[in-house]
């Protein structure tokens, strides 16, 4: 198994651009919000256990599910998002680690967005990146990039661990607040030390 990089992150910090940065430098990629959306596909029996809980609303006409309805019923009460999480999890860590373990590259990033301290345990994790951003810029990043309202995007906002939670589980930081070229550079350096750690793992 490859040395092992948990890639973290609030929502809208960058994490979609850092680990499309780290796979062009053909770093395995596992990312279990991919993941997430494979095991609700239409006919599986996630989805249909899904749809046993919250009924025929969170489905698409096609079958499929309609994730904004049932983002709208999860936000709306935290009890129905610890149901969802409960479900999911499990199998999302299941997929995740057998990925891992046929992983090629000098080092493996697992893209966890919602990574919490409590949840380390469940993965091999050698190391944890965060993307890091300030809570104004992630809201604002949030409205403009999926068009949702302020209070959409404040109650998804809070529903995520608080960024303080999730520098205190990081070994490396990397702020996103500048110029794309920072961020690049960043990234750049940090993928030197990952290949220089997965050498010494390996």
């Amino acid at each position: 198994m490859s040395f092992t990089i948990a890639l973290t992150g609030g929502i809208a910090s960058g994490k979609t651009t850092a680990s499309d940065y780290f796979a062009k430098q053909g770093v395995a990629i596992i990312d279990t919000d991919h993941i997430a959306r494979e095991v609700v596909a239409s006919g599986t029996s996630t989805l249909k256990d899904i749809t046993a809980h919250f009924g025929q609303s969170v489905l698409h006409p096609d079958g499929s599910l309609d994730r904004a309805a049932l983002r709208a019923h999860i936000f709306a009460d935290p009890m129905q998002r610890e149901w969802l999480e409960a479900l999911l999890h499990p199998l999302i860590r299941v997929e995740a680690n057998r990925q891992l373990k046929h992983a090629q590259s000098p080092y493996a990033i697992v893209v966890i967005p919602l990574l919490h301290k409590d949840m380390l345990p469940a993965y091999p994790i050698n190391r944890v990146l965060c993307i890091d951003v300030n809570e104004s810029t992630q809201i604002a990043r949030l409205t403009e990039r999926d068009g949702l309202d302020a209070s959409t995007a404040q109650a998804i906002f809070s529903a995520q661990p608080s960024r303080q939670a999730r520098l205190d589980i990081a070994d490396d930081v990397i702020h996103n607040e500048s110029s794309m070229d920072d961020f690049l550079q960043q990234l750049a350096e940090q993928h030197r030390q990952y290949l220089a750690l997965g050498a010494q793992h390996a």
